[in-house]
């Protein structure tokens, strides 16, 4: 598996013609979750909740598979949400975009929008601070695409 140090270079890496629609889902996540802390997880862009470490700071990941950019979240951001995901969902925590379709900004914004009310939900309902993690980078203003 390739190792790239930051998203920026992820997308660089990927075809031409593919860029955009990775921009528009990095641009659709951190225009509703600036408090996320973006890195590299598993090979793909991640984010985690203000930068907490383990299964429950997990936000959501994004990656490039053949003919298909794949979004992956926890099962429990996805429930509510089945008949809005049902054309995308291959597993309980994986939504599936074809690259020959327009990216579902809005559906992306709404998930992870929600998602990230439930991160702070659980964080409220928590005696428990989650630790912040140093090897993301802090989120930069929002770059305009074209499209979002």
């Amino acid at each position: 598996m390739k190792s790239w140090k930051n998203v920026d270079e992820y997308i660089a890496a990927a075809p031409k013609e593919v860029r955009p629609k990775l921009e528009q889902v990095r641009a659709a996540i951190r225009e509703v979750a600036q408090d996320a802390v973006e890195s590299i997880s598993y090979g793909m862009p991640f984010y985690s909740y203000k930068g907490e470490q383990g299964f429950k700071g997990r936000l959501v990941y994004f990656g490039l598979l053949k003919a298909r950019i794949a979004l992956y979240m926890r099962p429990e951001n996805l429930e509510g949400h089945t008949g809005k995901v049902a054309k995308y969902m291959t597993t309980k925590s994986t939504l599936q975009f074809p690259l020959d379709e327009a990216v579902p900004v809005q559906l992306i914004k709404e998930l992870v929008g929600d998602a990230m009310r439930r991160h702070a939900a659980e964080g409220r309902n928590s005696r428990s601070t989650g630790t912040r993690q140093g090897s993301g980078r802090a989120m930069e203003p929002v770059r305009a695409i074209a499209g979002t």
